[in-house]
């Protein structure tokens, strides 16, 4: 399993048939270093797909997740690569709207 440190979400759909080679290219292409030890993941244009890229030092893992129902929340278009942190990874992974993790609190509450 893999259990990132650093995930980037890259933004923009790409083609799921895309292979490691492919998506390391494309990666270069957005001068993002595919093999610095953090994990890379795209979506498709429907948002019910994660593939994620990760370079481990011994070898590359590739590996897919695919929603039965719904979509995997994503950032809007603007930036090329958006960091999350291991809480947001480990609830966009499971499909829950991670970007609620970072909702600030109504001014009316007190903490």
């Amino acid at each position: 399993m893999i259990q990132p440190s650093q995930v980037f979400l890259c933004i923009e759909p790409v083609d799921m048939r895309w292979g490691m080679d492919r998506l390391s290219a494309y990666l270069q292409g957005m001068a993002q270093p595919p093999c610095n030890g953090a994990v890379y993941a795209f979506t498709n244009r429907h948002r019910s797909r994660l593939k994620l890229l990760a370079w481990d030092g011994n070898g590359v893992w590739l590996a897919l997740r695919r929603l039965h129902q719904g979509a995997f929340r994503w950032p809007a278009a603007g930036d090329i690569v958006h960091q999350v942190n291991q809480q947001e990874w480990l609830a966009l992974a499971d499909g829950i709207e991670w970007q609620r993790l970072r909702a600030k609190l109504p001014d009316h509450w007190h903490a």
